[in-house]
């Protein structure tokens, strides 16, 4: 039952990722992309990482999802969404080359191997897995997880700039 619920999970969260980059709607596609906010949570689920899946919820289809809708309402995408579609060939060939590389890597072996140390055991002799979590984040993955607050940080600074460059243009000719 588990794996038909896996496999369930799956192909919806491959299908509504695909159809949020390839419908012509922007409201379409931020539908599909909370179908697959919500799939992957209940992947989480299934892996028993119950505290990931609710912040997948909280966090991606509640404020992230929240933030591309006021985008969609605060631009005219109307007369651009036809030109979006025009990298299409470049899209297939990117999509072929991954479905290869991810062929070549289950047919060789390359996602099989050994368990690592953390087992369903460890995480519950830390003591759940919300504490392995900030255990690993903060010692193992302390370096990885600074440079993805820089990221986003540099990110807030561009978004800031981009959204208040008519502003910034307005002040240089006075």
């Amino acid at each position: 039952m588990m794996q038909v619920l896996f496999y369930y999970m799956a192909a919806v969260t491959v299908v509504s990722s695909v159809l949020t980059v390839t419908l012509k709607q922007p409201v379409y596609n931020v539908l599909a992309l909370l179908t697959m906010f919500f799939h992957v949570a209940g992947l989480y689920v299934l892996l028993n990482a119950e505290f990931l899946a609710v912040v997948q919820i909280i966090v991606y289809a509640g404020a992230i999802l929240v933030l591309y809708l006021f985008v969609l309402m605060l631009l005219n995408l109307r007369s651009d969404a036809r030109h979006m579609h025009r990298q299409w060939p470049f899209a297939v060939l990117i999509l072929g080359s991954v479905a290869a590389m991810l062929v070549g890597a289950f047919a060789g072996g390359g996602f099989g191997g050994e368990i690592g140390q953390y087992s369903t055991a460890y995480i519950d002799s830390l003591g759940g897995d919300t504490q392995a979590i900030g255990l690993t984040l903060y010692t193992d993955y302390l370096l990885p997880f600074e440079v993805a607050s820089l990221v986003l940080l540099v990110a807030m600074v561009g978004a800031i700039v981009l959204t208040k460059k008519g502003l910034v243009d307005d002040q240089v000719e006075d």
